[in-house]
């Protein structure tokens, strides 16, 4: 049993080297059996960056998380795929630990989440990571999913723009043992210091409670995002 790592990029210059050796230093080639970068058309140095790295596959998608991730999926050749975001790093060892959960009848799961930041409205929100809840659950934490499942549940749905971490979440959940593993990924609070750590919470909170309720269509939320959220 191997993991195919599979992440969706788009003009991540300054992010992907990093977190490819990252990953490299921080598995064992007897879990990882592959690391699958998606670009959506980066129109800076990514994918000469990545050329960089001989054992990294690149696969060409067009622009949409969903989209990518599940090209990514498609050619993956993992009994496990574990989507990440370019700045977030999982904890040394994490491909054992996932395979470990799925040994132990996890098909699905993520591990809990601390900021590279330590403002008060982060560590409070990464508190609520560690429980096994769906409403606590975030594409920053980073996913694991067997590829068997993740095709039996229809993998990304590719007409979302945003939430598309969410709504794969949400339907594994209900498809599997989900298993929030205690060990954190550290995530980039790069956002929140563009658009600022209350207002940015702010707006997240409400696209999480527009897509929870249905008040708004797809469409509405991604206009509230592209509004409100740089």
């Amino acid at each position: 049993m191997k993991i195919s790592i599979i992440i969706p990029v788009l003009n991540e210059e300054k992010n992907i080297a990093k977190n490819i050796k990252y990953l490299i230093a921080n598995s064992n080639k007897k879990y990882s059996k592959e690391i699958i970068v998606v670009d959506g058309g980066s129109s800076d140095n990514t994918i000469k960056i990545v050329k960089e790295f001989p054992e990294v596959i690149i696969e060409h998608s067009v622009k949409g998380r969903g989209i990518q991730m599940n090209a990514g999926a498609r050619i993956a050749t993992g009994d496990i795929l574990y989507f990440l975001h370019c700045d977030s790093f999982p904890p040394n060892g994490f491909d054992k630990l996932i395979i470990n959960s799925v040994l132990d009848g996890y098909l699905s799961g993520c591990f809990k989440m601390k900021f590279d930041s330590n403002h008060v409205v982060l560590k409070v929100s990464q508190w609520f990571t560690k429980f096994n809840f769906k409403s606590c659950r975030g594409g920053d934490q980073s996913l694991f999913v067997t590829k068997e499942l993740f095709f039996n549940t229809n993998g990304y749905n590719e007409n979302l723009t945003i939430y598309e971490d969410n709504d794969l979440i949400f339907r594994l959940y209900e498809h599997s043992n989900f298993k929030v593993i205690q060990e954190n990924v550290i995530t980039s609070a790069r956002r929140y210091r563009e658009n600022g750590f209350i207002k940015l919470q702010f707006h997240f909170a409400i696209i999480h409670l527009l897509y929870r309720t249905k008040i708004y269509n797809q469409n509405q939320i991604v206009d509230y995002y592209k509004k409100n959220i740089r």
